[in-house]
């Protein structure tokens, strides 16, 4: 029945958020550990493995709630990888008749139902899921159908603005990311310069939020914003190589972000603001530091 019958309304009215971090009382301690207020769920046990030592009755602890294989309320201090509400890449540990069941850093193993998986899932995979508290069992399990999870708010985003980026998948187009836990964007290939894997977490920028409310996605800030602070780390890589390197605007976007970590765009960017300021000189075969090696004037105009 999960946790005593509970449905999802009764949940909601609970003080304890189940699949959270929630800050309680300890209220007594016993020989198997100690028991924390639940408010309107009663005590919770903490068993004595999570218990941190000194630990006395008053004591506030911060605890992360979620049921056990006996379907009964258990406090840790342990922390999940992932919370309710959150997405996470996992990996499946197992498969049984029920679903797959992932790792995520507790005891007691993560469920996937079969309903909750784009592709039957297996074992020593990771996927990107989200985790939820499942209404009808009234535990904590995941979905790999995170689509639903997605694009149900308003995106008011601003062009240029900083988002946290988790990669979901790739497309035909590009790579898919879920924007601050409540979006999903574009990653075009042709403006990703570096490798990307699933279930990377990285800072990202808004480039327009189009008329259908699809997001595009840059890696980089747009305009000219850090030019000095690129501009400075094709020096310093200039001078790590002895001050030439067989590199220009034509080389390519793999060798470009493999020597100076940035895209080819935001390179000849840099090139062209040294190239302004004479501190390099732009040959047939590379690039070389300006035999007056004015750096320290770089962005003191």
């Amino acid at each position: 029945m999960g946790i005593f019958g509970l449905n999802k309304k009764i949940v909601d009215q609970m003080a304890v958020e189940i699949g959270k971090v929630n800050k309680l009382k300890v209220l007594r301690v016993v020989t198997i550990g100690v028991y924390l207020d639940g408010d309107t769920i009663g005590d919770v046990l903490m068993p004595k493995r999570y218990v941190p030592y000194g630990t006395k009755e008053g004591d506030e602890l911060e605890v992360f709630i979620y049921l056990d294989s006996e379907d009964r309320l258990i406090a840790t201090t342990e922390t999940p990888l992932a919370l309710v509400g959150d997405f996470a890449y996992l990996k499946v540990v197992s498969v049984s008749n029920y679903g797959a069941f992932l790792d995520w850093g507790l005891m007691k193993d993560l469920l996937v139902p079969f309903r909750e998986q784009k592709e039957k899932m297996e074992k020593d995979r990771s996927y990107v899921v989200y985790v939820y508290f499942d209404d009808e069992t009234g535990r904590i399990a995941a979905s790999a159908k995170i689509d639903r999870f997605l694009d149900n708010l308003s995106p008011k985003y601003e062009p240029g603005e900083e988002v946290d980026l988790m990669i979901a998948n790739r497309t035909e187009l590009g790579y898919k990311a879920i924007i601050n836990g409540l979006h999903s964007g574009i990653l075009y290939y042709n403006q990703v310069f570096k490798p990307l894997s699933m279930g990377l977490k990285l800072k990202g920028y808004i480039a327009k939020v189009r008329e259908d409310e699809k997001i595009d996605l840059m890696l980089e800030r747009p305009g000219y914003e850090k030019m000095d602070d690129l501009s400075e780390q094709v020096l310093a890589v200039l001078r790590e190589h002895g001050g030439f390197m067989q590199v220009s605007d034509k080389s390519s976007p793999r060798d470009i972000e493999s020597y100076f970590k940035m895209s080819k765009k935001n390179f000849k960017k840099a090139l062209g603001a040294l190239y302004k300021k004479r501190l390099i000189v732009i040959e047939k075969d590379g690039v070389q530091l300006a035999e007056n090696k004015g750096d320290e004037s770089l962005g003191q105009d």
